[in-house]
């Protein structure tokens, strides 16, 4: 039985990785900035409502390792280590806050419709903590000061995320419930 488990979750893992890897490198690039649009935050959001905090973070782990080997996975179908350690790599290795914040508040109030604001909260707080060390990553790499870096990779991203973050709710509550009846999450 215990062998069953541990299939069950490595591919649960290995099906969220890949959905992050399918779904992160569509971007739209903007114009003032070096940092596209993507649906990284949104992807890993789906992750995070269907395999909860750990599991969630060892996919989003798993994809940052598969885009630094040179699968084109990052924005704009990109991969390697120029990328990842690129100006915009911060905001990819801040995705592991992300996972990691918004997934403590997503496993423990995910289930449940009336605590939708908590799930809310712990998207904002991760995406807060994820922008940051992207910002700092952004600033560092193009020799600006923080609220240079601001301005170019976290203010005109705001609406768009906000967006991904209510999109991430209003389907991955009923996704989460319809995992925990399933007894395909925990």
């Amino acid at each position: 039985m215990k062998t069953h488990k541990q299939t069950k979750t490595l591919c649960s893992i290995a099906l969220m990785t890949a959905v992050i890897c399918v779904i992160s490198p569509f971007s739209i690039p903007v114009p003032i900035s070096p940092v596209p649009i993507t649906l990284g935050f949104l992807a890993i959001y789906f992750t995070l409502f269907a395999l909860g905090m750990i599991k969630g973070t060892v996919s989003c782990l798993l994809y940052i390792f598969l885009g630094l080997a040179g699968l084109p996975v990052f924005s704009g179908f990109s991969g390697g280590a120029a990328k990842l350690f690129g100006p915009t790599g911060g905001y990819i290795l801040g995705y592991l806050f992300l996972a990691l914040i918004a997934g403590a508040f997503i496993e423990r109030f995910g289930n449940d419709w009336r605590k939708w604001y908590l799930c809310l909260f712990g998207m904002i707080l991760g995406a807060g903590v994820c922008y940051a060390f992207g910002t700092i990553w952004l600033a560092f790499q193009m020799k600006l000061n923080f609220g240079q870096a601001l301005l170019l990779g976290v203010i005109p991203y705001i609406p768009a995320d906000l967006c991904k973050m209510a999109v991430a709710l209003l389907t991955g509550i009923p996704l989460r419930r319809a995992l925990l009846r399933a007894g395909l999450t925990e």
